[in-house]
Protein backbone atom coordinates (compact mmCIF):
# COMPACT_ATOMS: atom_id res chain seq x y z
CA UNK A 1 0.00 0.00 0.00
CA UNK A 2 1.29 3.37 -0.95
CA UNK A 3 1.63 5.93 1.75
CA UNK A 4 -0.07 9.23 1.08
CA UNK A 5 1.87 12.37 1.19
CA UNK A 6 1.11 14.93 3.89
CA UNK A 7 -0.64 17.22 1.42
CA UNK A 8 -2.79 14.47 -0.12
CA UNK A 9 -3.77 13.06 3.27
CA UNK A 10 -4.72 16.50 4.50
CA UNK A 11 -6.92 17.08 1.45
CA UNK A 12 -8.64 13.71 1.86
CA UNK A 13 -9.26 14.31 5.55
CA UNK A 14 -10.63 17.80 4.90
CA UNK A 15 -12.97 16.47 2.22
CA UNK A 16 -14.23 13.79 4.57
CA UNK A 17 -14.95 16.32 7.28
CA UNK A 18 -16.83 18.59 4.88
CA UNK A 19 -18.88 15.66 3.61
CA UNK A 20 -19.67 14.56 7.14
CA UNK A 21 -20.74 18.07 8.08
CA UNK A 22 -22.98 18.29 5.01
CA UNK A 23 -24.76 15.04 5.91
CA UNK A 24 -25.64 15.99 9.51
CA UNK A 25 -29.44 16.37 9.81
CA UNK A 26 -30.57 19.89 10.77
CA UNK A 27 -31.81 20.14 14.36
CA UNK A 28 -35.35 21.42 15.00
CA UNK A 29 -35.61 24.73 16.83
CA UNK A 30 -35.97 24.53 20.58
CA UNK A 31 -39.60 24.83 21.72
CA UNK A 32 -40.58 28.21 23.08
CA UNK A 33 -40.68 28.35 26.85
CA UNK A 34 -44.22 28.37 28.25
CA UNK A 35 -45.23 31.26 30.44
CA UNK A 36 -45.62 30.18 34.04
CA UNK A 37 -49.20 29.58 35.17
CA UNK A 38 -50.70 32.46 37.08
CA UNK A 39 -51.36 31.62 40.74
CA UNK A 40 -54.95 31.32 41.94
CA UNK A 41 -56.60 34.61 42.90
CA UNK A 42 -60.30 33.73 42.52
CA UNK A 43 -62.47 30.80 43.53
CA UNK A 44 -65.94 29.68 44.51
CA UNK A 45 -65.89 28.21 48.00
CA UNK A 46 -66.04 24.42 48.00
CA UNK A 47 -68.32 24.61 51.02
CA UNK A 48 -70.43 27.15 52.85
CA UNK A 49 -69.87 28.33 56.38
CA UNK A 50 -72.50 25.81 57.49
CA UNK A 51 -75.00 28.17 59.11
CA UNK A 52 -76.96 29.43 56.15
CA UNK A 53 -76.39 33.11 55.40
CA UNK A 54 -75.07 33.73 58.92
CA UNK A 55 -71.41 34.09 58.02
CA UNK A 56 -70.40 36.14 61.02
CA UNK A 57 -70.64 39.31 58.96
CA UNK A 58 -68.00 40.38 56.47
CA UNK A 59 -65.23 39.49 58.90
CA UNK A 60 -66.44 35.91 59.20
CA UNK A 61 -66.96 35.59 55.44
CA UNK A 62 -63.44 36.84 54.74
CA UNK A 63 -62.05 34.41 57.32
CA UNK A 64 -63.86 31.55 55.56
CA UNK A 65 -62.24 32.51 52.23
CA UNK A 66 -58.84 32.83 53.90
CA UNK A 67 -59.15 29.43 55.59
CA UNK A 68 -60.03 27.61 52.37
CA UNK A 69 -57.27 29.39 50.45
CA UNK A 70 -54.72 28.52 53.13
CA UNK A 71 -55.71 24.86 52.94
CA UNK A 72 -54.58 24.74 49.29
CA UNK A 73 -51.37 26.72 49.77
CA UNK A 74 -52.68 30.16 48.77
CA UNK A 75 -52.80 31.67 52.22
CA UNK A 76 -49.99 34.11 51.42
CA UNK A 77 -52.60 36.34 49.75
CA UNK A 78 -55.31 38.39 51.47
CA UNK A 79 -58.73 36.99 50.54
CA UNK A 80 -62.09 38.77 50.71
CA UNK A 81 -65.57 37.47 50.07
CA UNK A 82 -67.49 39.19 47.28
CA UNK A 83 -70.28 40.61 49.46
CA UNK A 84 -72.04 43.95 49.81
CA UNK A 85 -73.62 45.12 53.06
CA UNK A 86 -76.43 47.60 53.62
CA UNK A 87 -76.34 50.74 55.74
CA UNK A 88 -77.60 50.00 59.24
CA UNK A 89 -77.24 51.31 62.78
CA UNK A 90 -75.22 54.26 61.59
CA UNK A 91 -72.81 52.07 59.64
CA UNK A 92 -72.43 52.93 55.93
CA UNK A 93 -73.07 50.43 53.19
CA UNK A 94 -70.13 48.47 51.74
CA UNK A 95 -69.89 47.63 48.05
CA UNK A 96 -68.58 44.21 47.06
CA UNK A 97 -66.69 45.70 44.13
CA UNK A 98 -64.72 47.98 46.47
CA UNK A 99 -63.30 45.21 48.64
CA UNK A 100 -61.78 42.72 46.20
CA UNK A 101 -58.67 44.53 45.00
CA UNK A 102 -57.92 45.66 41.46
CA UNK A 103 -57.29 42.37 39.61
CA UNK A 104 -56.53 40.63 37.39
CA UNK A 105 -57.98 37.43 38.86
CA UNK A 106 -57.21 33.85 37.85
CA UNK A 107 -58.84 30.56 38.78
CA UNK A 108 -57.11 27.40 40.04
CA UNK A 109 -56.16 26.43 36.45
CA UNK A 110 -54.60 29.78 35.63
CA UNK A 111 -57.48 31.00 33.44
CA UNK A 112 -58.23 34.70 33.73
CA UNK A 113 -61.72 35.43 35.06
CA UNK A 114 -61.50 39.22 34.77
CA UNK A 115 -58.68 41.71 34.23
CA UNK A 116 -59.99 44.41 36.57
CA UNK A 117 -63.08 45.65 38.42
CA UNK A 118 -64.53 47.38 35.35
CA UNK A 119 -64.11 44.23 33.27
CA UNK A 120 -65.71 42.11 35.98
CA UNK A 121 -68.82 44.31 36.12
CA UNK A 122 -69.06 45.54 32.54
CA UNK A 123 -68.68 49.19 33.49
CA UNK A 124 -67.93 50.43 29.99
CA UNK A 125 -69.92 49.74 26.83
CA UNK A 126 -67.13 47.56 25.46
CA UNK A 127 -66.72 45.67 28.72
CA UNK A 128 -70.46 45.08 28.95
CA UNK A 129 -70.59 43.90 25.34
CA UNK A 130 -67.70 41.47 25.72
CA UNK A 131 -68.55 40.31 29.24
CA UNK A 132 -66.15 38.88 31.79
CA UNK A 133 -64.88 35.31 31.67
CA UNK A 134 -66.73 34.08 34.75
CA UNK A 135 -68.76 31.05 33.70
CA UNK A 136 -69.51 27.44 34.56
CA UNK A 137 -66.17 26.32 33.16
CA UNK A 138 -64.06 28.96 34.93
CA UNK A 139 -65.84 29.37 38.29
CA UNK A 140 -63.87 26.62 40.01
CA UNK A 141 -63.38 25.96 43.70
CA UNK A 142 -60.11 26.48 45.53
CA UNK A 143 -59.56 22.73 45.06
CA UNK A 144 -59.67 23.11 41.25
CA UNK A 145 -63.03 21.36 41.15
CA UNK A 146 -66.26 22.22 39.34
CA UNK A 147 -69.29 23.42 41.27
CA UNK A 148 -72.68 21.75 40.84
CA UNK A 149 -74.89 23.93 38.69
CA UNK A 150 -78.20 23.79 36.87
CA UNK A 151 -78.89 20.21 35.76
CA UNK A 152 -76.72 18.68 38.51
CA UNK A 153 -77.97 17.06 41.69
CA UNK A 154 -78.10 19.01 43.86
CA UNK A 155 -78.09 22.32 42.03
CA UNK A 156 -75.85 24.71 44.00
CA UNK A 157 -75.47 27.56 41.56
CA UNK A 158 -76.75 30.28 43.93
CA UNK A 159 -73.78 32.29 45.26
CA UNK A 160 -74.37 34.79 48.08
CA UNK A 161 -73.48 38.36 47.08
CA UNK A 162 -76.03 40.82 48.49
CA UNK A 163 -75.22 42.98 45.49
CA UNK A 164 -76.70 44.81 42.54
CA UNK A 165 -75.37 43.86 39.08
CA UNK A 166 -72.81 46.68 39.25
CA UNK A 167 -71.36 45.22 42.45
CA UNK A 168 -72.80 47.87 44.74
CA UNK A 169 -75.04 47.58 47.77
CA UNK A 170 -78.82 47.95 47.74
CA UNK A 171 -80.02 51.28 49.11
CA UNK A 172 -83.72 50.56 49.76
CA UNK A 173 -85.26 49.53 53.07
CA UNK A 174 -85.65 45.81 52.22
CA UNK A 175 -83.18 43.28 53.57
CA UNK A 176 -80.97 41.94 50.76
CA UNK A 177 -78.16 40.60 52.95
CA UNK A 178 -79.78 38.48 55.71
CA UNK A 179 -79.04 41.25 58.19
CA UNK A 180 -75.55 41.76 56.77
CA UNK A 181 -74.80 38.04 56.97
CA UNK A 182 -75.65 37.59 60.63
CA UNK A 183 -79.00 35.78 60.26
CA UNK A 184 -79.86 32.16 59.59
CA UNK A 185 -83.58 32.61 60.22
CA UNK A 186 -86.17 31.04 57.96
CA UNK A 187 -87.38 34.50 56.99
CA UNK A 188 -85.32 37.28 55.48
CA UNK A 189 -83.43 37.20 52.22
CA UNK A 190 -80.07 37.65 50.55
CA UNK A 191 -79.39 38.46 46.91
CA UNK A 192 -77.57 35.69 45.05
CA UNK A 193 -75.90 35.30 41.67
CA UNK A 194 -75.68 32.28 39.34
CA UNK A 195 -72.09 31.24 38.71
CA UNK A 196 -73.23 29.15 35.73
CA UNK A 197 -75.32 32.00 34.29
CA UNK A 198 -78.25 29.63 33.93
CA UNK A 199 -81.81 29.53 35.25
CA UNK A 200 -84.61 32.02 35.74
CA UNK A 201 -85.20 35.24 33.92
CA UNK A 202 -82.01 36.82 35.24
CA UNK A 203 -78.81 34.83 34.78
CA UNK A 204 -76.47 37.40 36.28
CA UNK A 205 -73.36 35.97 37.90
CA UNK A 206 -73.75 38.32 40.89
CA UNK A 207 -77.39 39.45 41.10
CA UNK A 208 -79.88 36.89 39.84
CA UNK A 209 -82.60 36.80 42.54
CA UNK A 210 -83.23 36.88 46.31
CA UNK A 211 -83.05 33.75 48.41
CA UNK A 212 -86.17 32.42 50.11
CA UNK A 213 -84.95 32.75 53.65
CA UNK A 214 -81.58 32.84 55.38
CA UNK A 215 -81.35 29.37 56.93
CA UNK A 216 -79.26 26.59 55.41
CA UNK A 217 -82.36 24.66 54.35
CA UNK A 218 -83.79 27.80 52.75
CA UNK A 219 -80.64 28.33 50.71
CA UNK A 220 -80.63 24.70 49.60
CA UNK A 221 -84.26 24.88 48.48
CA UNK A 222 -83.52 28.01 46.46
CA UNK A 223 -80.71 26.25 44.62
CA UNK A 224 -77.65 26.98 46.69
CA UNK A 225 -75.50 25.91 49.62
CA UNK A 226 -74.33 29.19 51.09
CA UNK A 227 -71.31 29.35 48.76
CA UNK A 228 -69.27 32.51 48.19
CA UNK A 229 -67.04 34.11 45.59
CA UNK A 230 -63.55 34.75 47.02
CA UNK A 231 -61.09 37.21 45.48
CA UNK A 232 -57.45 37.87 46.35
CA UNK A 233 -57.02 41.55 47.08
CA UNK A 234 -53.26 41.56 46.41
Amino acid sequence: MKKCTLIVCTMVLSSSLVFAADTVAPQPPAPAAKAPQQPISFFVTSEGAGNGANLGGLEGADAHCQKLATAVGAGNKTWHAYLSTQATNGQPAVNARDRIGSGPWYNARGAQVAKDVADLHGDSIDAARLGNNLSRTTALTEKNESVKGAGDTPNQHDILTGSLPDGRAFSDAADHTCKNYTSSAADGSAQVGHFDRTGGGNISWNSAHPSRGCGQENLVKTGGAGLLYCFATN
